[in-house]
This record gives structure tokens, sequence and C-alpha cells, in this order.
């Protein structure tokens, strides 16, 4: 018979080793003779008749192989649509599409692009995708593996036998497709991978849009063509406001530990909504930041091991669950950033290491593709795949998810070749240093990306290094970034505030240093969850003194935070002063706002980012120098500075003093610019906050005596350990 496959051919499909079994399975025309034939694989089956559209028989399909592989010639006639009625081993019947008889879901131009490495929504083409094909209702796959012997999809549809849904390969871009008739959303899916020396790999899917909840593996079929937002109001008006002179106080939040249940078990993307977003607005914070929340296998992680890059993780619940927590506070006028980690990804054996048997996402080279302090991989920036992959993921949570900003997670780790590797653990780049020329053309390109084609989203770095021009254009050879985390400033003043307050004058320039670089980048001044893990305690343990004195320090702290030049960064629990250092495993300790101290604090916040969202100077000009002027930076010995913060408009200023110590200063003299009225408008030391109430009441008459080189001054009451701010009444 013309149209058999030799023994050695068939063997090979049954065994699953058959380069093309596209070309050999399913429905085919002779050359020669033009005769029609289709051939089949089911194993675990006894019969299989052909079908045509109507339902009518073809024939019923000779059984060449014992082990379930079929063929059927019908003579001189045309392709037609068929169904097999296949029969099992279990005398089970039924009705079923044959997958092989579909054509290829990519097209022409996605191969192409796929090829090329420079398909922006490769997202739309690989993964699983609910379609139909020729009015045949299922699901297509798409996974890139290009060093494969073989791919097949693997799910309880066949079994997860890997041999029944063999993908088809795409030479030129290494991609496997193949559209599977009759599953939908809700299917667990995997990839069975066979390497070329015929081990068998067994992969959730790199570009899955929704994955099993952890301790279990499998991908999820996911339609994300169901939600419909309401939050054009904020995306429109998001994408005609400049972010940079616009207040931005953000609120850190890890989504496993901010509230638990009573059973400890985590509240649910839609129970954060009826909780997390009024309490922020309460708060008066303007963005809420979410660790990672892409979807990783280990909890204690806090989500920066990343395994799905496109998926919201299962534990809070589905990706449209995701979505209206964002829809929501996007309606209440909350801004939405999420922590992206492409600077790293975990060993876990479904991710991605070693994907199709060969080192294809990261770097062969431990030097180059290893982070041993975290037991990480790095992603190999220099091959166009891998970075279209993670570029196309920065856009997939920026257009799918209507996220607002994106912070980059340990960027100094992509930039330097050697960070925290010792002679010989590293390799030079082609000139001989150790900047990582591929992560950072990786870096521009996502941040061009970004800004181009998402209109008012924006980006922000974690880069703890004085690597120059993190937060500028690529046009000047920046790295494109819109932000960048000030560390150096967090650093520094926190060492000055946990110094004794005796001993603060002989470390005074730690808390002024940071006005020297200020305006080098554009700054966000982050308390973030690192400060307050590991053994460095909470914030309020930071603090030196009684505990009256802990409290006044940190709202003291808050306060000149509040006012310094950057936008603000302020992680769960910080706002109330939690007592103890954050353990992810368990809620915040909310309990303790039933206690007057805690609940001062939480108020001093609350109030710190009403009156900075209130008053222009406080934001208008963070990244300009001329927001910012020196009243008396050099008053080591009381440990008090003093300051104006500027908005654009001549006249519109504010006054800040911070006393970091617990000495009230009377009768304390400042330079002001103008002869006018002043009014104190906020003080950390306020009752209402837990303090002692030391104020400046009613008015303040400027009087015309030169001091710190301005031409009028006002006299004070310093209250101790405290901030104040002062307004000009004109």
């Amino acid at each position: 018979m013309q149209n058999l496959l030799s023994k050695e051919e068939m063997e090979a499909v049954i065994d699953g080793d058959y380069s093309n079994v596209f070309a050999v399975l399913g429905i085919h025309k002779n050359k020669g003779s033009k005769e029609v034939f289709i051939r089949a694989y089911q194993p675990h089956s006894k019969a299989i008749e052909v079908l045509d559209r109507d339902g009518n028989s073809r024939g019923m399909m000779s059984k060449l192989d014992e082990r379930g592989f079929y063929q059927i010639d019908l003579g001189q006639t045309d392709n037609f649509d068929y169904k097999f009625r296949i029969t099992n081993d279990q005398d089970y019947t039924y009705i079923e599409e044959d997958p092989y008889r579909f054509l290829p879901t990519l097209g022409d131009m996605d191969v192409y692009l796929l090829a090329e490495g420079n398909h922006l929504e490769m997202y739309k083409k690989l993964g699983a995708h609910i379609r139909e094909m020729e009015g045949v209702k299922g699901v297509s796959f798409a996974v890139w593996a290009p060093n494969a012997k073989r791919v097949s999809v693997v799910g309880n549809f066949n079994n997860w036998d890997g041999r029944v849904n063999v993908m088809r390969k795409h030479p030129s871009c290494g991609v496997w497709d193949i559209f599977i008739p009759g599953i939908g959303e809700g299917e667990l899916y995997k990839y069975e991978i066979k390497t070329q020396s015929n081990d068998i790999l067994l992969k959730s899917d790199p570009v899955g849009f929704y994955a099993e909840k952890r301790p279990h593996t499998a991908s999820v079929v996911y339609d994300l063509n169901h939600y419909l937002w309401n939050d054009a109001e904020w995306m429109n008006y998001r994408s005609e406001h400049n972010s940079f002179d616009k207040p931005m106080s953000i609120y850190e939040v890890h989504l496993g530990s901010w509230r638990r249940k009573e059973n400890n078990e985590y509240l649910t993307y839609r129970e954060l909504a009826d909780y997390l977003i009024p309490y922020v607005c309460n708060m008066g914070f303007t963005h809420v930041e979410f660790l990672p929340v892409a979807e990783h296998p280990l909890d204690s992680s806090w989500g920066y091991q990343v395994v799905g890059m496109f998926a919201p993780t299962s534990r809070f619940g589905t990706p449209d669950d995701f979505r209206y927590l964002i829809d929501k506070f996007h309606q209440a006028g909350i801004g939405v950033i999420m922590d992206w980690v492409p600077a790293h990804f975990p060993k876990d054996a479904h991710g991605l290491n070693e994907f199709d048997g060969t080192h294809l996402y990261e770097h062969a080279d431990p030097r180059k593709g290893e982070h041993t302090d975290w037991g990480t991989k790095i992603y190999n920036y220099g091959r166009a795949e891998v970075s279209n992959f993670l570029c196309a993921s920065a856009l997939y949570w920026l257009k799918e998810y209507h996220i607002d900003g994106l912070r980059v997670d340990a960027v100094a780790s992509m930039l330097y070749l050697d960070y925290s590797r010792k002679n010989g653990e590293w390799i030079p780049n082609q000139y001989g240093g150790n900047e990582n020329i591929e992560a950072i053309a990786f870096l521009r390109r996502m941040n061009e990306l970004a800004y181009s084609q998402v209109d008012g989203a924006i980006t922000i770095a974690e880069e703890s290094t004085a690597w120059p021009m993190v937060s500028r254009p690529t046009s000047m050879g920046g790295l494109g970034f819109g932000y960048k985390w000030n560390m150096g400033w967090m650093n520094d003043t926190l060492r000055y505030i946990s110094h004794e307050p005796i001993h603060r004058k002989y470390h005074h320039g730690m808390l002024t240093f940071g006005l020297l670089y200020a305006f080098n980048e554009n700054f966000v001044l982050p308390i973030s969850h690192d400060e307050v893990v590991h053994g460095k305690g909470s914030m309020l343990s930071k603090m030196p003194g009684d505990e009256w004195q802990k409290f006044a320090n940190l709202r003291a702290y808050y306060g000149f935070m509040y006012t310094h030049p950057g936008k603000k960064l302020l992680f769960m629990g910080c706002e109330f002063g939690q007592d103890y250092e954050w353990n992810s495993d368990e809620g915040l300790r909310w309990f303790l706002l039933d206690y007057p101290m805690y609940k001062g604090m939480q108020n001093c916040v609350r109030d710190l980012n009403l009156m900075y969202k209130g008053n222009a100077p406080l934001y208008q000009q963070d990244f300009d120098y001329r927001g910012f002027e020196w009243i008396d930076h050099s008053n080591a010995d009381d440990s008090v500075i003093s300051y104006i913060r500027k908005g654009y408009n001549p006249g519109d200023y504010l006054i800040v003093v911070c006393n970091f110590t617990p000495v009230v200063r009377k009768g304390y003299r400042i330079g002001v610019p103008e002869d006018c009225q002043y009014q104190e408008i906020f003080n950390s030391d306020d009752v209402n906050y837990w303090g002692s109430g030391v104020k400046n009441e009613g008015f303040m008459q400027a009087e015309n005596t030169e001091c710190n080189y301005k031409p009028y001054s006002i006299t004070l009451t310093l209250p101790p350990l405290a901030t104040i701010v002062i307004k000009p009444l004109h």
C-alpha cells in the first residue's frame, strides 16, 4: 500500500520521536495517486470510525499497530472535515475531533516576528488561547522550545499522555503549536518536552495566564477576554497628567500578610478590594505597590522568585479577580504599582530552568547565568527571544491589567557582571569591564517600550549603586526609568535616626548629605519591606529611647521624609509603628491600634499624607533644585535643620523645621523670605499623635530681623523630637 509508513517511521510516531508528526497524522493527499488517506494514533483504543461533518460514516480505520496506530484510504476524493468515533479499551465509544486536521495557529508574520525576537504581543500567540477554528471550539497552544526533540501538550483531557497531542514545530522560530478541539477554560495542562538526550521534562507554560494553586504546578487555560473594565476615567486622567509634578505617596503591600482571616487564611483579591482600598484611601496614600504578584512556588520568597511572568498568583484568586482589585483601586483614584522581577528566576523543575533540555532562558556558564546568593538563574538578556519575552511581560501587565507602574527589582544585580561575585567568579564584557552590556540594552528597550506604548505608565528602578542616569531618558544615555529608589538617603538617614539624640550632632552629615545629590535622579524615598525583615527589626525598634521617645523619633523622621524632595514609599505596618518586624506568615498586628501610641502614629501618617497632597510645594518640584532651599543645615550641636520647599508659583512655599533632640527649644529664630504672617500647619508632637502637645499657636508675624541670610525672621518653639511645617499667609 503506497500510503503506508515504514515500520521505523510508525515506531517513531508511537514513541514520540518523529520530527514532524503533522506530516504523518491527519488527512493527506498522496501526490502521485491523488488518493486521500487519514492516519491517527490513539493509544488505549480498540477501533476508530471516520465520520464526515454530517455524521455519516466514511469507513472504519485499519489498525496497523496494536498500540493504537490507524490508517484509512479513501480513494480519489477531496479533503473534507471529519471526526472520529472512537471505541476505547474500556468499550466506551465517543466522538472526537482530530487535532491533526487543523492548520497552524501561527501566521507567517507571527513566525517571522518570533524568529526575530521582536513580537511585543507574543503573549497573544504563545500560551493557551480559547478559540474557534473551522467552526470548532477548542484551545490553541504554542510554546518556544527550539532545541526539543518533541513537545506535547498534556492534561486530564489526554490522561497526561505525551504521545497523544504532539505539537507542530516551526523550525525558523523554534515555536511548537497545536489546536486541541473540544477543551476549554479551566483545563489543567503542561508541556511534556522530550530533549535531544531523550529525557522527559514536564514544564508549566512560560506564557501561561493562570496556574494551579501551589504546591501544584500545572498551568490553567484561562480566557482573558471576559473582564469589562470600569476605570476609563482614571486611565484618561493618568494619560493626560505627568506624574513627576504630582503627589506620589506609595503604600507598599504584601497581599498575603496585610491582613489574614481568623483561620490565618489569605484574603482573596476581591476581599482585599473590600478592606484594603478603603484603608488606603482613608490613610491618604496616592498609590499602592504590590510585592510581586506573578506566580511563584514558594511563599517565603514573597514573590521574588517568579515562575509565571504572565500569571497573577492563584493564591488569592483568578486573573479577573486581580483585575477587579486593580479596577476598584482606580475607581477610588488610587494608582497601582507592581513589583516586576526580570533579574532572575528559580530553578524549580516546572519552570524556565533548562526549559527544553538546554540553557534556553539562562546563560550556560554559571559565571553569567547564576546568582549563587539567591540560588537562582539569570536571564540571557543578549538572546533576542529572551529579551522579547521579558519586554512582552512588562507590556502585558501594563496593558492587560491596567497596572500604572512597574517597580523593577534588583536592577543593580542586572547591571554588574561582578555583582556579589569574587575574582574568577565572573566574566568581563567585551571591553574588559564589569558592566552587563546586554542587560543595559534590555532595560533601555523595556523602558522605551513602556513609555512609548502605554500612556501614563511609569517604571521605577530599585538600584542601590551610583550608576549614573538611571532615571534619565535613553536619548541622553540614561537607562530610561521614570524613577529610582533613593537607597543612599534611606541608609544614611536610618543610621542617623538610630543614634541616641545626644550623639546625633556627631552624625549630622548623614541627615543632610542626601541633598548633595537629591536632584541627580528622579528619586523615590523608600521605607520598604527590606528595612523591617531579616533581623533588622521594625521601624519603631530602630528608634532609640524609651517608649515615648521611640514614637516621637519615628514621627519626626516621617515628617522629615514627607517634606524632603522625592516621592514617598512606606511599607505596610510602618504607618502605625508596628512593634515587631514583618512576618510574611501572618497578618499585621492590627490590635495595636487599640493603644493610643500606635493610633497616634497612624493619625500622624494620615495627616502627613493629607498635608503632602494638599500643598504643591511638597511635590511639584521634587526633581529640581529650585524646589528646595536650605535655611540652616549646619546646626549640628542642636541637631536642628530647617529648609524651604517651593512650588511652581512665586510665594508658594512651606518652611520645615526638624528638631532631632528631646529638648524643647523656645525662642528659636529662623530666617524667612517674606514680611508676612506664618502659621504652623503640621506638628508631629501633636497630642492627637501621642505627642506632648508643644505647639506654635496662632499666627507668627515676621520680624524685620535678618537671620540665616534671609531678610526677615520668626521665632518658634521647637517641640521635642519633632518636625513642624509652617505656611506663609498672604
